[in-house]
C-alpha cells in the first residue's frame, strides 16, 4: 500500500480513537444518556449509581475501540506482500510498549474502583438519619420483615408456598437492617439495583428511598440451599398514608 494511504489511514484511525477518549472524558449530564437498560428514578440507589452504570459502558466501548483498531491495524496495513513472505523481523520486547499496556489497565481500574466506592458510600450511608427502619432477615428459605415502628411484634414471616410482601413508604427514605440465623443469604431488589448480603453473625446495612408507586419482585440472589428458588418476595410501594395504615394493622394484628 502506498505511504500516503497508510498515512490517511493512520489518520482516520487516530481521529476516531481521539474522539472515542473525547466521549468517554467528557462530563455529562446521566439524565442525557440512556440508561442502556438500567432502570432510571425507581429509587434513590437508581440515581446514585446511574452515573457509574453508564461511565462503565462509555469506558468498555472506548476500551473495545481502541482494541478493535489494533486488532484491524496489522491485518489490513501488515499483510504478506507476496505469495512467498520473507520471515518478518522478530522484536523480543518493547519496553514503552508493555509499560503502557501494563499502566492503563491499572488505571482504568483505580478509576472505576474509586467512583464505586465513592457510590456506595452513599448506598450504605449510615449518618443521615432514615424516617424508617425496616429488619430484613433471611431464612431458609424465605424472608422475615420486621418493623420496630410498630412494635416488637410487627414481624411479617413468609415461607416458600406464601412469599411475604415488603411495604415501602413512597418518597421517605428507609433504613435497612439485613441479617442472617442459618447461612448466606442475598437481599436483591432488581429494578432498585440493590444487593446486599445476609450474612449470619455479621448485620449489614442499606438505605435507600423509594420514589414510584407499584409493586416490584425481590429475590435472594445466593445459592442458599435446596429451596434456593422459591426464596422470593414482593416489594410494595405505597403512600405514607396507606404506610402508616400498614403499620397500624400490624399493630392490630399483634
Amino acid at each position: 500500500m502506498p505511504a500516503l494511504q497508510k498515512k490517511r489511514a493512520l489518520g482516520w484511525l487516530l481521529m476516531a480513537l481521539t474522539a472515542s477518549i473525547s466521549v468517554s472524558g467528557c462530563s455529562f449530564k446521566s439524565e442525557d444518556i440512556s440508561g442502556m437498560g438500567y432502570p432510571k428514578g425507581v429509587s434513590s440507589v437508581n440515581d446514585i449509581s446511574l452515573s457509574l452504570w453508564q461511565g462503565s459502558w462509555i469506558a468498555a466501548a472506548v476500551v473495545g475501540v481502541f482494541t478493535l483498531i489494533l486488532i484491524i491495524w496489522p491485518a489490513i496495513f501488515h499483510r504478506a506482500k507476496s505469495d512467498k513472505p520473507e520471515f518478518p523481523k522478530q522484536t523480543q520486547y518493547n519496553i514503552p510498549v508493555e509499560i503502557l499496556y501494563t499502566v492503563i489497565p491499572f488505571i482504568i481500574v483505580a478509576v472505576l474502583f474509586y467512583y464505586t466506592a465513592v457510590k456506595q458510600e452513599k448506598i450504605v450511608d449510615l449518618k443521615t438519619p432514615a424516617q424508617h427502619q425496616i429488619n430484613v432477615e433471611g431464612i431458609q428459605w424465605s424472608w422475615q420483615f420486621g418493623y420496630p415502628e410498630g412494635g416488637p411484634d410487627a414481624v411479617v414471616t413468609g415461607t416458600p408456598e406464601l412469599p411475604p410482601t415488603l411495604y415501602l413508604p413512597l418518597g421517605e427514605s428507609v433504613r435497612f437492617k439485613i441479617t442472617s440465623n442459618d447461612v448466606v443469604h442475598g437481599f436483591w431488589i432488581p429494578a432498585f439495583m440493590i444487593q446486599m448480603q445476609n450474612l449470619p453473625g455479621k448485620t449489614n446495612y442499606l438505605q435507600f428511598t423509594a420514589n414510584e408507586l407499584g409493586e416490584f419482585p425481590g429475590r435472594c440472589n445466593i445459592l442458599c440451599g435446596r429451596n434456593h428458588t422459591q426464596m422470593i418476595f414482593k416489594v410494595k410501594v405505597v403512600t405514607p398514608e396507606q404506610y402508616d395504615n400498614y403499620l397500624s394493622s400490624l399493630k392490630a394484628g399483634a
